[in-house]
């Protein structure tokens, strides 16, 4: 059996599943809905914005030839003719010795060429004293500035975040069109796990696991389904997952019945069902798992235990539900900092290290939350990142500078 699925490199465990996945067909939906959906067309203006030239602030709209020998000493006298307000326009040209009081954002009055802001004048009466010249469009927007018409603002495959939500209402879109989130079903096994309603009984333990993956396919973006329990049967399995081929999930995750004991029937049903492609991978936590499809639906089978199964999802199902929302960066930044406790080993694994962070004099170090069991799940609620202990590494001393990969980094890309 092992020689039929070797024991795979993270990496290569990750290729190879998101060999399966692409990016799901798209739905136009109200921009209100959009935010960190991922574009599925390019957006172009269809006009310029601004639409007409404005001005910058507050002030007066004149002609540059009138103030073109202003003084402190001999100022500029113009007669204020009218006031314009942002929202309207003023369809009569401006006059030579006049201008025009305007407020910031309104349009430019015809014929004016530049804006003297009101701390630059000395109002007296219906007239105002000009002390210096202006350049030609001084204080002036001018029209596309901001986006040109026929320009493409927002490009296919960009993230949406609140400037891009804002960018469409300003371009007068009040739907995007973007790819649509994943079902991902959600599915736990064994005759030992009961629901978290159920009373408990000796040799039972309560579902975390469905509860725990459901929270992380809503957290990156993802519609959970969940299927609840099945008991260790592979017919119990089978209806289960047919149950959701039925719900038309686009992934199936389960969580147990992936290792080498009598009772692990996930490998069993993947097999006989549809396709098993591997069911190992050299880390720690998490090493049984396995990845295969049904009725062309992808199936990933994370470990049991509540660590492993967590881990296993950060690693290789988040990416998966990401490349289907249509996002390009799938992995999440690591940054370095020391390890402060000592690390012992011997199985040539690659170790994720639940560790809570502390910053001291400009360093970043990592503290163990206590035993790393993969069964322990309060290592990972006191946990701030993973610290990554590498294949070659047989063990770590002291103050041993590592990788973090912090659990809560935002998915933006």
């Amino acid at each position: 059996m092992n020689e039929v699925y070797p024991m795979l490199s993270v990496e290569e465990a990750r290729r190879r599943i998101l060999e399966h996945f692409q990016p799901l067909e798209p739905e136009r939906i109200p921009i209100m809905e959009a935010l960190d959906r991922v574009l599925a067309e390019d957006v172009v203006a269809e006009m310029d914005i601004p639409p007409l030239p404005n001005t910058a602030m507050d002030g007066y709209a004149m002609r540059v030839a009138d103030v073109a020998e202003a003084s402190p000493e001999k100022p500029a006298r113009l007669k204020v003719v009218a006031d314009l307000a942002a929202g309207y326009v003023l369809e009569e040209p401006i006059q030579p010795g006049t201008a025009v009081r305007i407020m910031t954002g309104a349009p430019i009055p015809p014929g004016a060429e530049a804006v003297v802001p009101f701390e630059n004048v000395e109002v007296d009466g219906d007239e105002v004293l000009v002390f210096k010249p202006y350049a030609t469009w001084k204080n002036i927007r001018h029209a596309g500035e901001d986006v040109k018409a026929g320009q493409v603002v927002l490009p296919k495959g960009k993230t949406l975040r609140p400037q891009e939500i804002g960018m469409l209402a300003a371009l007068g879109r009040p739907t995007a069109l973007v790819h649509r989130r994943p079902r991902v079903a959600v599915l736990s096994t064994g005759d030992e796990v009961i629901d978290i309603t159920d009373p408990w009984q000796p040799g039972k333990i309560r579902d975390a696991n469905g509860y725990t993956v459901s929270a992380l396919i809503r957290k990156y973006g993802g519609v959970p389904i969940r299927m609840g329990i099945a008991p260790d049967t592979i017919e119990a399995l089978t209806d289960k997952i047919r149950e959701a081929l039925d719900a038309g999930a686009d992934f199936i995750l389960t969580s147990g019945g992936v290792s080498m004991g009598d009772f692990d029937v996930v490998k069993k049903v993947l097999a006989k069902e549809g396709e098993m492609h591997f069911w190992r991978a050299r880390m720690k936590p998490g090493k049984p798992m396995a990845f295969g499809e049904i009725q062309g639906v992808p199936l990933l089978g994370l470990p049991g235990n509540p660590v492993s199964s967590t881990i296993s999802f950060e690693l290789f199902a988040r990416p998966a539900i990401l490349t289907m929302l249509g996002k390009k960066k799938l992995e999440k930044p690591l940054i370095d900092a020391i390890l402060v406790d000592a690390v012992k080993r011997k199985d040539n694994r690659r170790h994720y290290l639940r560790v809570w962070l502390e910053e001291k004099d400009g360093q970043t170090y990592a503290h163990l939350t206590g035993d790393q069991g993969s069964g322990i799940l309060l290592s990972m609620v006191q946990a701030d990142g993973l610290a990554i202990i590498s294949e070659d590494l047989n063990s770590t001393p002291p103050n041993f500078p590592v990788k973090v990969m912090i659990l809560d980094w935002p998915e933006v890309a």
